[in-house]
């Protein structure tokens, strides 16, 4: 059992106790829900974080008008939703908005400001938008620097999008150092098993496969595959991750059968997020998997399994 799945019924029922206790627009309903939302996300049940989240949003809006720090909270919420449901487009003004509240409330220096500038980053990356990206990684990274000090956590994790972009740009030798500042300080701050200690794990290991280094890149997947199995559950989608990227590397390694066993166990739980297109149907790094039999039977059986469960749903 993961982190998440312990929260989950600890959030529903504070979430009902409010219910229960409150009227159906107050703005402690309208936290709970979105925080259920939230996680209800991070199991990667988007539809009915979607639903959470946007009945967070109306209330905020509702009770405590446009501009306030709780609505940009919400509105970052759906905005995360639709970004791992593939809508880019739909994000981006989401985000958008809930920095201009941020900024607007508390000055251009705040750590929800870093915070804002760095999932904008982030989805700008998504998009292609490599320039924007990293302009808005590298403000995030002198706030966060300035207010928090150069060894907080969310140094680390500005550093660690700054350098996944260097390294979706081929620059591999800029990266490494701040892949590797990123892990020193998570794993000193928060402990070896935590979650984004393995993300950056998983993202040294990626910069070791394009370098050639396949031992390594497949140490540090095992160890991020530990972590994340043990925090988020067995068939979490980010867990599944790291069993995908060890398939990646057993294909490099001319190790096909190894590679689709990974395969079989990472693909089902990609199945309803933005994994699957990204990744099933168009990461090159898996393209002389795609035409064999076993893995397209992988794929088959997936989609007959999507397909059934929602005829079942009402």
């Amino acid at each position: 059992m993961g982190l998440y799945d312990l929260a989950e019924p600890l959030a529903r029922e504070a979430l009902a106790l409010r219910e229960k206790a409150l009227e159906p627009s107050h703005s402690d309903v309208a936290a709970s829900l979105n925080t259920l939302g939230n996680i209800r996300r991070k199991h990667g049940m988007l539809v009915e974080a979607e639903a959470l989240i946007k009945r967070s949003l109306e209330i905020r809006e509702k009770v405590l008008g446009p501009d306030h720090l709780d609505v940009a909270q919400s509105l970052n919420s759906l905005a995360i939703v639709r970004w791992r449901q593939g809508k880019l487009a739909e994000a981006e003004p989401l985000l958008k908005r809930s920095l201009g509240i941020h900024e607007k409330a508390l000055g251009p220096v705040n750590p929800d400001v870093a915070t804002s500038l760095n999932n904008l980053a982030t989805l700008y990356v998504d998009q292609g938008k490599f320039g924007e990206a990293e302009a808005l990684y590298r403000r995030s990274l002198e706030i966060w620097e300035q207010v928090l000090g150069p060894d907080h956590p969310d140094v680390a994790a500005s550093l660690n999008n700054l350098a996944t972009l260097f390294v979706d740009q081929g620059k591999l030798k800029e990266a490494e150092p701040l892949l590797k500042r990123s892990l020193d300080i998570r794993q000193k701050a928060l402990g070896s098993d935590h979650p984004d200690v393995a993300l950056s794990l998983n993202n040294i290991a990626d910069l070791y496969r394009k370098q050639g280094k396949l031992a390594e890149a497949e140490s540090l997947l095992k160890r991020s595959l530990e972590i994340k199995q043990k925090a988020l559950g067995p068939n979490h989608p980010d867990a599944a991750l790291a069993l995908y990227n060890l398939g990646v590397v057993a294909l490099m390694r001319g190790q096909r059968s190894t590679a689709l066993a990974y395969m079989r166990r990472a693909i089902p739980c990609f199945e309803g997020t933005s994994y699957w297109k990204a990744l099933v149907e168009e990461d090159p790094d898996i393209a002389a998997l795609r035409g064999n039999p076993e893995f397209r039977m992988i794929v088959t059986e997936v989609k007959k399994h999507a397909a059934a469960k929602e005829k079942r749903e009402p």
